[in-house]
């Protein structure tokens, strides 16, 4: 609506034909697709139903409609330009031993 998405959807990927397709074009052999995701290839071929949905987005039709200059104005928590969250105070530090859990370090 005047340049600015209101909606989208898709489709997920429900065969395993199409699966490996996506899988070779990032550069998977088709050994270590199988290797890697054989489970998922497996699983989509006892056939996996389609699955899709659209997601409206009512804060930039809202923020269109009220004639407000950024969606910032109108949704009820918004982030910063740069990821923030003010309400939650994310990203945080993430202390040693969260980090020993999953086996990182930092840098």
């Amino acid at each position: 609506m005047d340049g600015f998405e209101v909606g989208g959807g898709t489709l997920r990927i429900h065969t395993p034909e199409l699966q490996l397709r996506v899988l070779r074009a990032l550069g998977f052999s088709d050994e270590e697709a199988r290797e890697q995701f054989g489970f998922l290839l497996d699983a989509l071929s006892y056939g996996a139903p389609p699955h899709g949905g659209i997601a409206l987005g009512l804060d930039r039709l809202i923020m269109l409609l009220g004639g407000y200059q950024s969606i910032r104005d109108v949704i009820a928590f918004p982030k910063t330009s740069s990821g923030g969250d003010p309400m939650t105070g994310a990203p945080a530090e993430v202390d040693a031993k969260q980090l020993r859990e999953l086996g990182l370090r930092r840098q």
